[in-house]
């Protein structure tokens, strides 16, 4: 790595543990405040008495799960809605077109599970008021559905012999509005002054200083593509002088886009877009601000389970996977393409220096190697999505770790809520097997783990790799599937792989080689998104209310502390042993056989 690698990877970490402490304190006491009278538990009740809602309502997992599922399915339809009917809306001066119905139903499916997948390109698709009061506003309810889950399984630890763990309209309420929302403003106005676009403009011609030339497909009488014999579209050459430039409500999105954990990008271009990220400062907050709840929430966890501690060890846990992966990221890149170290010329070989730059295919030249690569790295471990390059141009093992840090279950600091969910998850595992080891029924923070626990361990883990697998499977193997496959052999596998991979894991960043926006691939990672998400909160909601009801027991000699380095490291294990080992021969058939390919034995 080189020195600016190391500067940008321990400045990042260092600001980064600087922020977490704080800002969890704070989530935790937002959260926590259900028997104090303030002046905003009055404005609450002032709220909710015009929803018809009972504040002190204790739920039970059933009615907590019935509430976070009827609100994502309103959720669904207004998104949906909302596209099919944009034509006839307000606040669309490109008067986009209505989205087709697969389409839509995809992006509905994609924004409600907080996985922002796009089949579509944003600037020619959605209008603005599509664009805020759809997505936005999606944005800012599925991250809360994430933080909601993990409050209540953290109150299973708390409570005892309790049938209740929260109210789910409180905690929804509470999150948006105490959390998300001017940690959003804060950070859309940061984004503004630096150049982020703000505005309901109409999209702007400007004259280039250079003439483009490009090829401009022929047309019928029908306004339809000719095509030749073949079924090519023919094509005759055209020149302009002018560019489309497109405008919008930008920064508001981008702001709960990255501290969400969502990823949707306003733009085709995503993040990479200058109008999206336009400096190198915008581009190290954007990674900042991606990590800084689903870190600042595991010390809320501790601060709630009253021992600090606890929280810090699972913050140490995600922090030496994540280095560990942004480590070989960027290592990876900077190895560059051994097959542009040499160009044909006639009949000699001629060395260049393109393998000791390193692979600079599909990045900005403003965010370069080492930025791009962390990018993807931490977009990829915090179920975020957005991306600044294009993950397909990246070397066979440089994309290998962005597809691993989703197949491990989005735990490396993951989603708002839903990677600490999924950590404490594995936490639950660890103590399990370290049960077996010694003969003795686990605990975890003073809960024993049972039967019933396992059980939804065992769903909340093997779902997602069983929707990646089979929907993979059923990819490959369909005419439907394959017709998507930009690039033939390893590396087209690995394209449906990430895509798989990516939707039931709810990230939504994608390889970019896949024609995706089909009715076969918006329909299959439709059920994929729907699935992974609610498939994992619906046993970690039942775990909640199975440790809320249970006696807390006292720690013995015999207990195996959950905080230290010894406990970090099974956490660890846990993790890469039951998460990883599950695609170990669906990465054999992509990545790695592409890396051997591209690197061959000398």
């Amino acid at each position: 790595m080189s020195n600016h690698a190391w500067l940008l990877l321990g400045l990042y970490l260092g600001i980064l543990l600087l922020l977490v402490r704080p800002l969890g304190i704070y989530i935790a006491r937002v959260m926590m405040m259900e028997n104090r009278v303030t002046l905003v538990t009055r404005f609450e009740d002032t709220l909710f008495r015009m929803c018809g809602i009972e504040r002190k309502e204790d739920m039970g997992w059933l009615k907590y799960s019935f509430a976070v599922l009827l609100f994502n399915a309103l959720g669904l339809l207004t998104v949906y809605a909302l596209q099919r009917l944009q034509v006839w809306l307000p606040l669309n001066p490109q008067a986009m077109a209505n989205v087709s119905p697969d389409s839509a139903f995809n992006t509905a499916v994609s924004f409600v599970t907080n996985t922002n997948w796009q089949g579509y390109g944003g600037e020619s698709t959605m209008g603005y008021l599509t664009q805020m009061l759809g997505l936005t506003v999606q944005n800012f309810l599925s991250a809360a559905t994430g933080i909601v889950v993990v409050i209540a399984l953290i109150r299973g630890f708390v409570r005892h012999v309790s049938a209740g763990i929260g109210n789910a309209w409180v905690d929804l309420l509470r999150v948006t509005l105490w959390i998300l929302l001017p940690l959003s403003s804060l950070f859309a106005l940061f984004l503004a002054s630096q150049g982020v676009i703000q505005n309901f403009a109409a999209y702007q011609d400007v004259s280039t200083l250079e003439v483009t030339k490009y090829d401009n497909p022929k047309l019928d009488a029908a306004a339809q593509p000719l095509r030749d014999e073949k079924g090519n579209a023919i094509t005759e050459p055209a020149t302009t002088s002018t560019q489309t430039l497109p405008m919008g409500p930008v920064a508001s999105q981008e702001a709960i886009k990255m501290i969400g954990t969502n990823g949707g990008g306003f733009f085709n271009a995503n993040s990479a877009h200058p109008f999206e990220n336009p400096t190198p400062l915008v581009n190290f907050l954007q990674m900042l601000s991606i990590f800084l709840i689903p870190g600042a929430l595991c010390i809320a966890f501790g601060c709630i389970v009253g021992d600090e501690r606890q929280g810090w060890t699972v913050l140490a846990a995600m922090t030496v996977l994540f280095v560990t992966f942004a480590i070989a990221a960027i290592c990876f890149e900077q190895q560059g393409n051994p097959l542009l170290a040499k160009v044909a010329t006639g009949d000699t070989l001629v060395s260049t220096t393109a393998l000791a730059d390193g692979n600079m295919e599909g990045k900005e030249t403003r965010f370069g190697i080492a930025d791009s690569a962390l990018f993807a790295t931490i977009t990829t471990a915090a179920s975020c999505g957005a991306v600044n390059s294009m993950h397909d141009s990246f070397t066979p093992l440089g994309g290998l770790v962005p597809l691993v840090n989703m197949q491990l279950g989005e735990v490396v600091f993951g989603g708002v809520g839903s990677g600490l969910y999924g950590m404490l998850v594995f936490a639950v595992l660890a103590v399990f097997i370290a049960g077996l080891m010694i003969g003795r029924t686990p605990e975890y923070l003073g809960k024993k783990i049972e039967s019933h626990e396992m059980k939804m361990t065992s769903i909340a883990i093997l779902v997602t790799p069983l929707l990646v697998l089979v929907g993979t499977a059923i990819a490959v193997m369909t005419e439907a599937g394959r017709a998507g496959i930009a690039n033939p052999g390893a590396h087209g596998f690995s394209e449906i792989l990430y895509a798989l991979s990516s939707a039931a894991n709810n990230n939504g960043s994608a390889f970019a080689g896949l024609s995706a926006n089909t009715p076969f691939y918006n329909v299959l990672l439709a059920v994929a998104m729907w699935f992974g998400r609610f498939g994992v909160i619906l046993p970690v909601l039942a775990m909640a209310g199975s440790l809320a009801a249970k006696k807390r027991v006292a720690a013995t000699a015999g207990t195996l502390p959950t905080h230290g380095p010894l406990f970090v490291t099974l956490l660890i294990g846990s993790v890469l042993l039951v998460g990883l080992l599950n695609y170990v021969p669906a990465l054999a058939l992509g990545p790695l056989v592409e890396h051997l390919v591209l690197w061959p034995a000398r």
